[in-house]
């Protein structure tokens, strides 16, 4: 958990975090998860969650954090995770004890104390359901941005309302990450914002509206449980008067809706309309500004968080810093500079020789191995000649990027052509 204050110009006056495994030991989590016998099943407590606000208001307070300073407050959580509050909830969230640490006062709150998130992949029976009451892969996609996935929320409470139908009952509202956290500081059910929202293959991206087919096919009474989406820009109301008498937090202190970790990403590198943004980690990862989208079963396309006019596509690669690594490892001595001169010393276009690299199963397209193919168009089984090799690697990476990209409705202008 993150913390971040910036001043109205802009600049940071305070930064602080908290680390899961460390901070908070006994809850037992590996990188803030559990990781269950089955290897599918991923989850996070979420009392850890509401710990970690706790600890790290309390440090802010014993810095000496001018907290009645704060004008407005939001945040961002990681997409696809969710939590599930109990009937009765919302009176002990309205009306918890500023005398005690949230966490206490919240720990009969919830009707699933483990909350699935983004790692979790054990809901392929429910993808498959989703899929099939609405059409096939290509309808869902083309009412809710994406193909059915693991990890997407509206196969999570499928899954709960399969597996525990009387935890589903006893649910009364259902937040993502985002959406609970600023449930927190609100002291209400926070709604969930359009942008996070499109990626729970429920929500009909156009209308911005809950997709009855979609809600149906997931489990009975969604709608309800789920609250009416809103911009992901919109005003919530006034900090809880929890945190004004806890830690001195001003009763004009504003919560604005918070996000997903992927929307966030591409307001807070303030995207435009035509601009890419491209993570290079593990996977890598591809943001675009997009105005007309065209979605397709590869990547995702979501509401854009900072114009609600307009949408955001996501792409994710998962060959990416690794392959690069191996290649580098391979190719140059384990060395990025010899790694760069060698990226050098060929030209744009390698001669027409043209790799595409998959140590692992790619999720855009779906493919595993090494690919060569020289510039007859012949697939080559050999080794390229190492510098001939690393430039066919990133050539093929970026290609790639660009040519699914463009799948998802993203245009190549006249003037980037001639960049």
């Amino acid at each position: 958990l993150k913390v971040i204050a910036i001043d109205e110009q802009l600049r940071v006056i305070y930064e602080d975090h908290i680390h899961f495994d460390k901070d908070l030991p006994e809850f037992k989590t590996q990188g803030g998860v559990y990781i269950h016998s089955d290897r599918l099943t991923v989850t996070s407590p979420v009392l850890m969650w509401v710990k970690a606000l706790d600890m790290i208001l309390e440090k802010m307070k014993s810095s000496g954090f001018n907290f009645s300073q704060v004008r407005a407050l939001s945040g961002a959580g990681q997409q696809h995770g969710s939590v599930y509050w109990k009937k009765g909830s919302i009176q002990i969230l309205k009306n918890a004890s500023s005398e005690l640490p949230l966490h206490q006062s919240l720990k009969t709150c919830f009707s699933v104390s483990n909350s699935p998130i983004w790692m979790d992949s054990s809901t392929a029976s429910q993808c498959s359901s989703l899929e099939k009451a609405v059409g096939g892969a290509q309808c869902l996609t083309s009412i809710t941005g994406s193909r059915a996935y693991e990890r997407f929320t509206g196969n999570q409470i499928a899954k709960i309302y399969s597996q525990n139908p009387e935890v589903y009952v006893q649910t009364e509202r259902i937040s993502l990450v985002s959406s609970f956290a600023a449930s927190l500081f609100l002291g209400a059910y926070a709604p969930i914002d359009y942008s996070d929202g499109s990626g729970m293959n429920l929500l009909q991206i156009w209308e911005k509206v809950w997709s009855t087919s979609c809600l149906d096919a997931c489990a009975p009474g969604l709608e309800e449980k789920l609250g009416c989406p809103v911009p992901s820009h919109s005003v919530l109301g006034p900090i809880s008067p929890y945190y004004c008498q806890r830690y001195g937090f001003s009763p004009e202190c504003k919560i604005i809706a918070f996000t997903g970790d992927n929307p966030a990403s591409l307001a807070g590198m303030r995207l435009e309309e035509g601009d890419i943004a491209i993570s290079l980690g593990t996977s890598d990862t591809l943001f675009l500004w997009i105005q007309e989208p065209t979605p397709a079963l590869e990547g995702h396309i979501l509401c854009n968080p900072v114009d609600s006019q307009t949408y955001m596509a996501l792409l994710c690669f998962k060959n990416g810093s690794l392959m690069r690594e191996r290649i580098r490892n391979d190719c140059a001595s384990g060395s990025w500079d010899e790694f760069s001169k060698a990226l050098s010393s060929t030209v744009a276009g390698n001669n027409g020789n043209l790799g595409f690299y998959f140590d692992v199963m790619e999720i855009t397209p779906e493919a595993v191995g090494i690919h060569r193919f020289n510039r007859e168009n012949q697939k080559v089984v050999s080794d390229f000649p190492k510098e001939v090799e690393i430039r066919a690697l990133i050539e093929g990476q970026f290609m790639a990027k660009r040519i699914h990209a463009e799948k998802l409705g993203y245009k190549v202008s006249k003037y980037d052509e001639k960049l």
